[in-house]
């Protein structure tokens, strides 16, 4: 993974949508493409782009544009998804079923490994390719399936101290779905989730008169 530690919050931010255009570029085999190209398909501008691609080093040539697999190859490395990190859901409801049947995962570099719930009643059962396993089995199964990153799924009351246990368990990286801030130790990244929070800034929008200036 390259290790660049000075890029904005908000261009990491935005890196893996261009990486998602340009790999529909490439499924239609356009060897280049410009800056004005990925600004119309990732709804950006083309400055935005320049700017935020320049933040990886030289990459585009002047007159011409960026190679389209050469600029895929730079961002995955940046992205640290050249090599496929392994995933966990905890929690094995309506949510997380839906999030284990997602194949989005495995053609962005994700592998699930391991699904968790505390209910008996899915415990055992099959999912996927998986077989749904008792959260008291936590520490053993992240560490036997070199488990990176958690996704957790479940309600906001346990969020926090399942939040908890898995970081015991070594985890550095979690996805949280609940609604609820979690408090972890320094050195331990969250990325949140809310998909209420998005529908109330949606509503905003649309009470302005519907124009989201990006």
């Amino acid at each position: 993974m390259e290790r660049l530690t000075q890029i904005p919050q908000s261009t990491i931010q935005r890196l893996p949508v261009y990486l998602r255009c340009l790999l529909q570029v490439q499924a239609v085999r356009m060897p280049v493409i410009n800056s004005i190209g990925i600004a119309e398909m990732c709804g950006t501008n083309a400055a935005q782009v320049r700017k935020d691609l320049s933040c990886l080093g030289e990459l585009g040539i002047r007159g011409t544009g960026y190679d389209v697999e050469a600029l895929i190859g730079h961002i995955s490395r940046v992205l640290g998804i050249t090599e496929r990190r392994r995933a966990a859901i905890v929690g094995f409801g309506k949510l997380g079923g839906a999030l284990l049947g997602y194949s989005g995962f495995g053609e962005r570099g994700f592998e699930i490994v391991a699904v968790f719930d505390v209910d008996p009643a899915k415990i055992g059962t099959v999912a996927g390719d998986l077989i749904v396993r008792s959260f008291d089995d936590l520490e053993t199964v992240l560490a036997e399936e070199e488990v990176e990153i958690v996704i957790m799924a479940t309600p906001p009351a346990t969020a926090q101290a399942v939040a908890s246990r898995v970081v015991a368990a070594g985890i550095r990286a979690i996805l949280n779905l609940a609604p609820i801030n979690l408090d972890v130790p320094e050195g331990v990244i969250v990325r949140q989730v809310c998909l209420s929070t998005d529908l109330q800034i949606l509503s905003f929008y649309l009470a302005q008169g519907g124009s989201d200036e990006r």
